[in-house]
């Protein structure tokens, strides 16, 4: 068996303010090391579950926060950012069996993280088909593009709460709650345990009834708390203006969806 996991760190047990999640901060590297202790985790029980082979994609910031002496040694890591509109699940193909999400954040302009954005902080919402798009929606529907099911994913309640009916088979785990800019943050030794039993529960299903079925069309909507960013990206090619804040894209090919927000935000 052949897992992914994709792993962002505002969506981990420990994060509740934007200098915990940015380098240079001097509580940065405790987050960090949260975000590496829950992927070791997921691919412990993963490798118990029956995975050969792991890839992890660090897909915060700089694309460089896991440490990587510590990843168990079945563990691949693609670091950084190439450019490719998958962005977050960038080197997802057919040859993988399941996708795993550590450490997803609430969409943009949704409540339950203080730390909700969606893709950069320059938009206000990001929606997809009229509903407010997490960057968990976005990728895990770009691994079900390439036939890959998105089965186990962590980060904050209202995230898994929201989560739960886009893929038929998917095992959320809450690690933290959030009100304003507070949160409840669960206690980080626990939120390892879960995300284990998780994972494992979530491998052990019929992984070939896990795929969903995805919209036959889509409406990308955009609103930029810039107005100057709403009229500076409705001249990309396809993109029209809707509102004095807000774009629009729309499309049948999913992929292009990809490659206007890799772009757009």
């Amino acid at each position: 068996m052949k897992i992914f996991i994709s792993a962002d760190i505002e969506g981990v047990a420990t994060t509740t303010l934007w200098p915990e999640t940015e380098k240079g901060s001097e509580d940065y590297r405790l987050h960090a090391q949260q975000m590496t202790m829950e992927v070791i985790a997921a691919c412990e029980a993963a490798s118990e579950a029956g995975a050969s082979e792991i890839v992890v994609r660090d897909a915060h910031e700089d694309g460089n926060n896991l440490d990587i002496w510590k990843l168990p040694e079945n563990v691949t890591l693609i670091r950084g950012w190439s450019g490719h509109p998958y962005s977050m699940v960038y080197g997802i193909d057919p040859s993988f069996d399941a996708a795993i999400f550590i450490g997803y954040h609430s969409a943009a302009s949704s409540e339950g993280n203080p730390l909700s954005h969606t893709e950069s902080l320059n938009p206000l919402s990001v929606k997809l088909n009229g509903a407010l798009a997490s960057e968990f929606l976005l990728y895990s529907y770009a691994a079900a593009l390439e036939g890959v099911p998105s089965v186990f994913l962590s980060g904050d309640k209202n995230l898994c709460e929201t989560s739960k009916g886009l893929h038929p088979r998917l095992v959320t785990c809450p690690v933290k709650e959030g009100c304003g800019g507070a949160t409840v943050n669960y206690n980080p030794k626990a939120v390892l345990k879960w995300i284990k039993e998780g994972v494992k529960t979530a491998l052990n299903q019929d992984l070939r009834s896990a795929l969903p079925n995805l919209p036959q069309t889509y409406e990308l909507e955009i609103c930029y708390k810039k107005t100057s960013d709403a009229e500076k990206f409705s001249y990309f090619p396809g993109v029209q203006k809707r509102d004095d804040n807000t774009v629009v894209f729309s499309s049948r090919d999913y992929f292009e969806v990809l490659r206007v927000i890799s772009f757009l935000c």
